[in-house]
C-alpha cells in the first residue's frame, strides 16, 4: 500500500484517520444535520440520509447560520460528529465549530481532492503537519 500526501492549511489542530464521505455541496449544520444521529436531514443535499459520524467529511465549504458552530459542538458532545473535516474553503461557521469541538480541520488542499478521493477511501488528516494522507 502506498500513501498519497497532499499539503493543506491547518484550521483546527489534531489528527484523525477514517473513511471519507464526500459532498460536492456546501453543508449547513443548522437544519442540515441531525446532531442526535449525525444523519444529513436536508432533503436537497447530496448526502441526504447519509451519516457523517466517525468519518472524514470532505466538503467545498459550510453555509448557513452561525448557530451551525454550536450544532457541530453538540454533535461532538453526542459523539455523532465527523472525526475530521477537509474543506476547500473553511468559512467561519464550520471553522469555529471544529475549533470549539476539537475536531481536526484543514482547508486549501494543494490538489483537487474531489478528483482524487472517492467515498470510503481511508484518509488521515494531520492538521498539525498540514497533511492529508490517502492510503491506497
Amino acid at each position: 500500500m502506498t500513501a498519497h500526501l497532499i499539503k493543506c492549511r491547518k484550521i483546527s489542530r489534531g489528527k484523525a484517520k477514517s473513511e471519507v464521505i464526500i459532498s460536492h455541496d456546501p453543508l449547513s449544520f443548522l437544519g442540515g444535520v441531525d446532531p442526535q444521529t449525525g444523519n444529513v436531514i436536508d432533503r436537497e443535499h447530496e448526502l441526504y440520509q447519509k451519516n457523517i459520524s466517525g468519518k472524514i467529511l470532505v466538503i467545498p465549504s459550510g453555509k448557513g447560520s452561525t448557530v451551525g458552530s454550536y450544532v457541530i459542538f453538540q454533535m461532538a458532545k453526542n459523539k455523532t460528529a465527523p472525526l475530521a473535516i477537509i474543506a476547500i474553503e473553511a468559512e467561519p461557521i464550520i471553522a469555529t465549530g471544529a475549533i470549539i469541538s476539537s475536531i481536526p480541520m484543514v482547508d486549501h488542499p494543494e490538489e483537487d481532492i474531489f478528483e482524487i478521493l472517492t467515498n470510503g477511501d481511508l484518509v488521515e488528516v494531520d492538521a498539525e503537519a498540514g497533511i492529508i494522507k490517502i492510503d491506497r
